[in-house]
């Protein structure tokens, strides 16, 4: 796993305590992308948590991108979010 990779890992475990947490460092296919060439990368979360009950996707990710913080600038080009509760 990427420092990048564990550091989103670290910051959303923290902040969700989730029931299920997968994180995907998937820059190694975009390759020559515009944010690739700026150093950032791409990634693919997948994370189940009571947190999101009842909660609509949007929000789901809102939550997502608060807990992230300063790196959804300075690391993170593009994430894909699975956001899941336990009923989904």
């Amino acid at each position: 796993m990427s420092d990048r990779a564990a550091m989103i890992e670290r910051l959303l475990k923290d902040a969700f305590n989730p029931t299920e947490l997968l994180v995907k460092d998937q820059s190694h296919l975009h390759v020559g992308h515009a944010g690739a060439k700026e150093g950032k990368g791409h990634f693919d979360v997948t994370l189940t948590t009571d947190k999101f009950t009842g909660l609509s996707r949007i929000i789901r990710h809102r939550m997502v991108y608060d807990a992230l913080g300063s790196l959804m600038h300075t690391d993170v080009h593009a994430l894909r979010i699975n956001a899941l509760s336990p009923q989904d």
